[in-house]
């Protein structure tokens, strides 16, 4: 068994990820927003490179798609929906598809798409994504977890998320074989910060931005564990739930 923690896509080889299957957080806020999109009705989310992207992808499909996402924290002009979690009501996405793009979140999930089965992690879906992961791991899959990071660097918020989710998948192993120095590191800051979720995703530098921008309750909202109980599985481009996928 192998576990690896990358903590942005920058450093990330095309082979890192090839044969693995991956777990993606970018909490604050991409993977938050996709798992709310999905347990409230969406059919799909189609993570997109770039808002042209995203535009075209909306007039091949036609009036079923809803345009979301953000750049540098702020929704995109003409856009349906920014990249919040909480605009992901059944009344904005249910019955549709979610064409979404994001600064950091969806550039991280389209980095690994070649991977056999990638899955978004976040505070939201935590439950069901330590279970997918604590399954693979006691059949002795190799795993790879990705964090999104903030612009190419190192996010807290991101790596916290990734230790809290190799805690869980470990169950009470106490060895540290088969992990890379950034799943060590990830699983120190658990040590540091426990089970305060909310504590490093506000101390990151996403959530400072984001509570600078007067978008906290987006903060209070992503931390809060469980709350959607989806596992999104990314399959041909696009994320769906487990079970339709």
């Amino acid at each position: 068994m192998r576990i690896d923690v990358a903590f942005s896509p920058a450093g990330l080889a095309s082979h890192d990820a090839a044969g693995r299957p991956t777990f993606v957080v970018d909490v604050l806020r991409a993977t938050s927003t996709i798992c709310a999109a999905l347990h409230h009705g969406a059919r799909a989310v189609v993570p997109c490179a770039t808002p042209e992207d995203a535009v075209r992808l909306a007039q091949t499909l036609g009036a079923d798609v809803v345009l979301a996402g953000e750049r540098q924290c702020l929704p995109i002009p003409g856009f349906h929906l920014g990249n919040s979690p909480r605009e992901m009501t059944p009344d904005a996405v249910a019955g549709k598809t979610v064409a979404l793009t994001t600064t950091n979140g969806t550039r991280a999930l389209l980095a690994v798409a070649h991977a056999p089965h990638v899955y978004p992690l976040a505070a939201c879906n935590f439950g069901v994504a330590a279970g997918r992961a604590r399954a693979l791991v006691e059949e002795g899959a190799d795993l790879l977890v990705l964090c999104a990071g903030r612009d190419g660097a190192f996010g807290l918020d991101d790596a916290y998320v990734a230790g809290r989710l190799l805690r869980a998948a470990l169950g009470g192993r106490t060895g540290r074989r088969g992990l890379n120095d950034g799943a060590i590191a990830a699983l120190q800051l658990v040590r540091a910060y426990r089970d305060r979720w909310e504590r490093p995703l506000r101390l990151s530098r996403a959530g400072r931005e984001l509570v600078r921008l007067g978008l906290g309750d987006d903060v209070s909202y992503a931390a809060q564990p469980d709350t959607h109980p989806v596992l999104p599985r990314l399959h041909d481009r696009r994320l769906t739930t487990e079970a339709a996928a």
